[in-house]
């Protein structure tokens, strides 16, 4: 959890290694999830490894039980399951209704739970100026209301339900279309075959929709009076826009996404690996 926050927001501790690619070239490879993981054992103990988990796990009630309340409250009466006997039109209305449905539970509980997200980043990410300001689930509620607000609970909270909803549409929409033309009714494992398509373009999707939770994730800690919050670790954003901007400028849109094999922003050329 910690690892990869810390290469999100760009803390690199450790220098690169040389490696080489599947072409045989010479690279420089940042840190796996392994070695950073030792780091941070060194730094700051085994407990150190589970920085922000309180808040997180929290977080995961919250959006749990919200999902819950909210499909008991608005539930999708009458809702049948996609079948091979439905036309073109059916299925795929079935299809538009359950992803609407799932939109709504997954946009409530994502506002309901932020708040404790906000709060695990910010304890996360003081390792990276050793601080102390966010110290418990309660001082920091009361820290971060105090500082800034309402709306400080919020931040980054935009990126990560266009993030959400994206996945949730792309992903259904694009495995029901394979299931309904691509798979072959008279080929024998067609059923396991369909049964696996959400799954494989929940992968495939999620790492387009990661730009979202990467700028989201950086939006909660940023200019929040954190070492790795402010310059000269990030720019004092203005909004999410102007994070994935720079993001996108520094080709950084997919900072961390990897946590074991992951390439130096750098070029390898301009460091002495011969």
């Amino acid at each position: 959890l910690l690892t990869g926050f810390l290469s999100q927001v760009g803390h690199e501790p450790l220098p690169p290694t040389v490696g080489r690619n599947v072409l045989g070239r010479k690279v420089l490879y940042l840190p796996g999830f392994f070695t950073y993981a030792r780091h941070i054992v060194e730094v700051d103990g085994k407990r150190g490894l589970f920085r922000g988990l309180t808040p997180r796990l929290i977080s995961s009630t919250l959006s749990t039980i919200t999902r819950g309340s909210v499909k008991k409250a608005f539930p999708l009466e009458d809702m049948e399951h996609v079948s091979n006997k439905d036309d073109v039109k059916t299925s795929l209305r079935k299809v538009v209704r359950e992803t609407s449905h799932e939109m709504m539970m997954q946009c409530v509980s994502r506002v309901v739970s932020h708040p404790l997200h906000v709060i695990s980043m910010r304890c996360m990410v003081q390792f990276v100026g050793r601080e102390v300001k966010y110290s418990g689930v309660f001082s920091a509620i009361g820290r971060i209301f105090k500082e800034e607000g309402i709306l400080g609970f919020f931040v980054g909270l935009v990126p990560h339900i266009l993030g959400d909803v994206i996945f949730l549409w792309c992903c259904n929409l694009v495995a029901h279309f394979i299931n309904t033309y691509a798979v072959d009714d008279n080929f024998s494992q067609a059923s396991v075959i369909r049964s696996y398509t959400k799954f494989v373009m929940g992968i495939a999707v999620s790492m387009l929709t990661y730009p979202f939770l990467l700028v989201g994730d950086l939006m909660a800690v940023n200019n929040c009076g954190l070492r790795a919050g402010l310059p000269p670790y990030a720019p004092a954003f203005a909004s999410w826009i102007h994070c994935w901007r720079y993001l996108s400028a520094q080709g950084q849109l997919f900072r961390g996404s990897s946590l074991l094999f992951r390439r130096a922003p750098i070029p390898a050329a301009s460091f002495p690996i011969d």
